[in-house]
């Protein structure tokens, strides 16, 4: 029996069917044929309290070069004093008088982190077991919240413009310059949000070199979409409009969602302002920042970042249970648009894109980690706290409180493959 070839367009739209969506609305260059492996293998996610650990060898890493970058990361320690009460203000003293702490911080441990290879546990440093802060690393647990929001259609559309989704009587979007902006501004930090919360003006975060305190308040205003600021106040900002919306406190959501669902630990904890409490349907709720520049923030262990970055390892999904879609990742993996370079590196708060960053004269620059590929991201956070995600090479390496190089780091981590 003779079979019939089918048409040629039918085996190209079935091939096209078969690519998952996130691989098909990225920008140019960023990561087009991700996780070859990821796709393939039957995938081993490790239960609750326990990560099966392999030899470096029989998940494909030179176990010597695997030492040698692990040593690396621990001579590159950070030297800053480990009382981090003492450390943040003193990190950002150039915001003077406005960088006091108003939410909790405790002592740091030193240099710590995991690397997952093919799923399994190849390696591990340091105090990885104590829940420290993390700083940015925050908000890359933020902005998968918003996700969660938008993936069960509480957001229809992330270029709709926040104010329309708050109940009456709050004031954050009510201004001409603040109702311009979209959930899509604030995911990119482009939203140039003006105002106050919980005490902290935005323009009293990381505010221009050589200007006198006095002139911080009066700055030209950008219009939302158009200039990328890293700013905490606005994130914070995104995190209450985010608490409005779901109605429940957002590490409860988090917990609920994510976290149990890959089988963290419980001893991970976000943590408010002291001051930054609202009501809501006449329950007071605290409403969480996203990061520790003045205290606070997600207080987790290396493991429980390792399993965080192993779920979008696995494209969103874990033991066969889709917890976060594929589409809001296509969505957090495209680089901003705005007119200053920083945006070209940064996707979704605080996915962190391994895209060049385009010069002011419009030609690309160097990749942020040059030994990587060019599909790779990382969230990061101050101190350094790093969850670095490589899907081509099936790869997921937490490194902690690390100074200096990172690529130096990077790099001898992905010259240990051997296979």
């Amino acid at each position: 029996m003779t079979r019939r070839r089918l048409p040629l367009v039918l085996v190209v739209l079935a091939a096209l069917a078969a690519v998952p969506l996130w691989a098909t609305n990225v920008a140019p260059g960023v990561g087009r044929a991700l996780a070859p492996q990821a796709a393939a293998l039957a995938r081993y996610f490790p239960p609750a309290g326990a990560w099966e650990k392999r030899d470096p060898s029989a998940v494909g890493l030179d176990k010597a070069k695997l030492d040698e970058a692990i040593a690396f990361a621990i001579a590159n320690e950070n030297q800053n004093t480990k009382d981090l009460a003492v450390d943040i203000p003193s990190s950002f003293r150039n915001e003077a008088p406005y960088n006091t702490l108003i939410g909790p911080t405790q002592p740091r441990t030193g240099s710590n982190g995991v690397v997952i290879r093919k799923g399994y546990l190849a390696a591990e440093w340091g105090e990885a077991a104590r829940a420290d802060m993390t700083f940015s690393v925050t908000k890359s647990f933020l902005s998968t919240v918003v996700g969660l929001a938008h993936d069960r259609g509480l957001i229809k559309s992330v270029h709709d413009k926040v104010a329309g989704y708050m109940p009456p009587g709050v004031d954050l979007f009510k201004s001409e310059h603040n109702a311009k902006i979209t959930w899509d501004h604030l995911l990119r930090q482009t939203s140039d949000w003006y105002g106050e919360l919980w005490g902290k003006a935005d323009w009293t975060d990381r505010p221009p070199q050589g200007v006198p305190a006095a002139e911080w308040s009066k700055r030209a205003l950008n219009e939302p979409g158009t200039f990328y600021k890293y700013n905490d106040t606005r994130v914070n900002v995104l995190a209450l409009a985010t608490l409005y919306l779901l109605k429940k406190p957002l590490p409860d959501v988090l917990k609920e969602s994510i976290m149990d669902p890959i089988g963290a630990s419980n001893s991970w904890h976000w943590e408010a302002y002291d001051n930054a409490v609202v009501t809501i349907d006449g329950v007071k709720m605290k409403s969480v920042t996203g990061g520790g520049h003045f205290g606070g923030g997600l207080f987790i262990n290396s493991p429980d970042m390792a399993r965080f970055g192993y779920l979008f390892l696995n494209n969103g999904k874990w033991a066969g249970k889709q917890l976060i879609s594929e589409r809001w990742m296509s969505m957090a993996r495209q680089p901003g648009t705005a007119r200053n370079a920083e945006s070209t590196v940064y996707g979704y708060m605080n996915w962190f894109l391994n895209t060049p960053r385009w010069r002011d004269d419009g030609t690309p620059g160097p990749l942020p980690l040059p030994s990587a590929p060019r599909s790779s991201v990382t969230f990061r956070g101050n101190g350094q706290n790093i969850i670095y995600i490589d899907w081509e090479n099936d790869l997921v390496v937490v490194v902690r409180w690390i100074g200096g190089n990172l690529d130096g780091f990077f790099g001898r981590i992905l010259a240990s493959i051997t296979k």
